[in-house]
């Protein structure tokens, strides 16, 4: 591969021959994603599992989910059965983690730009009036039509699970709008099932939640960050709401709202470093104390939160929940009779039709009212894809059907969920599967729209002042924002040069992020680096820096300047007197004013790369942005 230097003279053709060497940096949407496939296949189990059980015993499958559980406190206590607890405890654990979901995507997912909300917004809402209005033209003037809210939200954990198994190459924008999508259904259900599926309310106990939740609010205004406390009065709120006799598992969802996401500031992690260097230096108990607290300080609420309780909703809440609800006993007879119920032909049509229907017929509406204005993120393939797999309505289906139906209802409202979420990826994997036979550019414009994208890179890249390898006018760019002291950098540098051998159209660029607080060398080697592109050699500096991350004093700098052959004079006075300083000092802002606080960080066109910076990683990534770069040429500019 050819090395274009820019506005530089010369660049090393040849790479080193380092091993490659990978790391799994995950970002709470990657990770969160990754967590939902292995959550899918465990749920699909428990699912398999509670059906075997109900038709090989049906009697001690309804004798051990019906077994009373109470808590008695004196003369009063909870009373409820293993399978209330379960719906009503454990499940309000699992909204919890979707009101983190659902914030993390308001801080920092795509609705952070709040104009990108209306269109996810409006989807959902459109997906769910569909399936329900569906439902009711089954159900119409019966007293079924009660259960209507069956058909309402989709299931998160097993769509995007199965998403991941079903959908396309390229799925990441998909899966961030669907998020956005069934956060919003999810919302919308867990407020219809508190209004309209509460039998009886008492207002005293609703009116002694509301004060709990009063509580939360005024700790959460002062900052109290004794998790504790939040605990003590959200299960006090919880209580309450359940004696009131509404579905309690709105507290979760309400208190997981409240948890703000953010980027860990640079600030915080230098500060959190020197109280580690203190405790270094002097390890008493109290400086151990500190340095636990400012640790908990500078990682954001909203992440810590979800990387503690998010695996245990995935593999553990949501496949016991299923476990306990759906199971039911199944025979000729019996599918026969459902597969002509209004309740089960309601379920299974609402969500294979109606979702659909909704989520893409709504998209379309609005981005032609508005001019273009609001269009979906991806393209009308990946919309409608998403309309599919949206039909997998598991676990709030069945939560609402346990609270619409009891007994032969019930059992038919069961096999019109399972049957919907098995025809929905079923649908999806045949739509996904067709769009892979159209043309490239077709299927790339397909699947990834024209849509303007964020983006997460503040200063975009000039080739007369960043310092890069590859072609100038390549469609894709690579940024990395890096440390010549960090281990973790010295290890992606031969992933980068792997990358750059495998893709011809790669432009990768250098902007510096000495971690100073860390490493004490690492600002010198940058002005060092920028010593040696004053003399047209900042790769053949930049390679020696990471071939000899260990030996960046200042003599070895000088050592490397002889071995180069520069001007050992310049460079030394260049060196002295700091001459690099404010070149780095740029690249520092950049990197602040672009939320990044560690090292190392890469952007691809423009947008920051969220997951593992192995080979494997970069190179899908660097495909997608390419695929997307021949429809929008301006992002390759970032």
């Amino acid at each position: 591969m050819t090395l274009v230097p820019g506005n530089r003279r010369t660049l090393p053709s040849a790479f080193s021959g380092t091993t490659a060497w990978a790391r799994s940096a995950q970002t709470p949407l990657r990770e969160f994603l990754r967590t939902e496939t292995g959550g899918a296949a465990v749920l699909l189990a428990a699912t398999v599992a509670a059906l075997v059980w109900a038709n090989v015993d049906e009697s001690s499958y309804e004798r051990v989910w019906t077994t009373i559980l109470a808590i008695n406190l004196g003369s009063t206590g909870i009373v409820l059965s293993l399978r209330g607890w379960v719906n009503s405890g454990l499940m309000t654990i699992f909204f919890f983690v979707v009101g983190l979901e659902a914030r993390r995507e308001l801080d920092l997912g795509e609705l952070r730009e709040r104009r990108r909300f209306a269109l996810p917004f409006m989807a959902g809402l459109g997906g769910m009036a569909a399936a329900v209005a569906i439902y009711l033209a089954f159900n119409g003037g019966r007293s079924t039509a009660h259960g209507w809210g069956i058909a309402m939200s989709t299931d998160t954990a097993f769509a995007l699970g199965l998403l991941a198994l079903v959908g396309p190459r390229f799925p990441d924008r998909l899966r961030a709008f669907m998020l956005t999508v069934v956060v919003v259904d999810d919302i919308v259900a867990v407020l219809v099932i508190a209004i309209v599926y509460t039998e009886a309310l008492d207002t005293v106990p609703l009116l002694i939640a509301v004060a709990f939740f009063g509580a939360i609010l005024v700790a959460r205004r002062f900052r109290l960050r004794a998790g504790l406390v939040y605990l003590g009065l959200g299960t006090a709120a919880w209580v309450a709401m359940l004696e009131s006799g509404v579905e309690p598992i709105v507290i979760g969802l309400a208190m997981g709202l409240l948890v703000w996401a953010y980027p860990a500031p640079r600030s915080d992690l230098e500060r959190l470093t020197a109280r580690f260097r203190e405790f270094r230096e002097q390890p008493t108990a109290e400086l151990a104390r500190v340095a636990r607290v400012e640790l908990r300080a500078a990682t954001p609420p909203n992440e810590r939160l979800q990387h503690l309780y998010h695996p245990w909703t995935s593999y553990v809440i949501v496949p016991v929940f299923a476990l306990a609800n759906a199971g039911v006993a199944i025979d000729a007879a019996f599918l026969g009779r459902a597969f002509t119920s209004p309740i089960t032909l309601g379920v299974l049509i609402g969500y294979v039709v109606g979702k659909p229907l909704g989520i893409l017929g709504t998209s379309w509406l609005l981005t032609r009212l508005s001019g273009g204005r609001l269009r979906p993120p991806v393209g009308w393939a990946a919309v409608a894809g998403g309309g599919t797999i949206a039909g997998v309505g598991f676990t709030i289906a069945l939560l609402v059907a346990t609270l619409a139906f009891h007994g032969s209802r019930l059992e038919e409202a069961k096999v019109g969920i399972l049957s919907a979420a098995l025809a929905a990826a079923l649908i999806t994997w045949l739509l996904f599967r067709a769009t892979a036979l159209l043309p490239r550019r077709l299927r790339i414009r397909s699947l990834f729209g024209t849509a303007e994208q964020l983006v997460d890179l503040y200063m975009d890249v000039d080739p007369n002042r960043d310092h890069f390898r590859g072609p100038i006018d390549a469609p894709v760019t690579v940024v990395e924002y890096g440390d010549f002291e960090c281990p973790y950098c010295g290890r992606a540098e031969p992933v980068v040069r792997e990358l750059l051998q495998e893709f011809g159209d790669v432009r990768y660029v250098w902007r510096h992020l000495p971690l100073s607080d860390v490493h004490a060398n690492a600002q010198l080697a940058a002005e060092a680096a920028e010593a040696a592109a004053r003399q047209d050699a900042f790769w053949e500096m930049h390679d020696l820096l990471f071939k000899h991350q260990d030996a960046l004093r200042p003599r070895d700098l000088i050592s490397y300047a002889r071995e180069l052959g520069l001007d050992f004079e310049r460079f030394t006075d260049d060196l002295r007197e700091h001459a690099g300083s404010a070149r780095v000092a740029e690249d520092v802002d950049s990197a602040d004013l672009s939320g990044v606080s560690g090292t190392p960080t890469f952007f691809i066109n423009g947008r920051r790369h969220y997951g593992a910076y192995d080979i494997a990683a970069l190179s899908q990534a660097v495909r997608a942005a390419g695929a997307r770069a021949t429809l929008d040429p301006v992002s390759r500019d970032r």
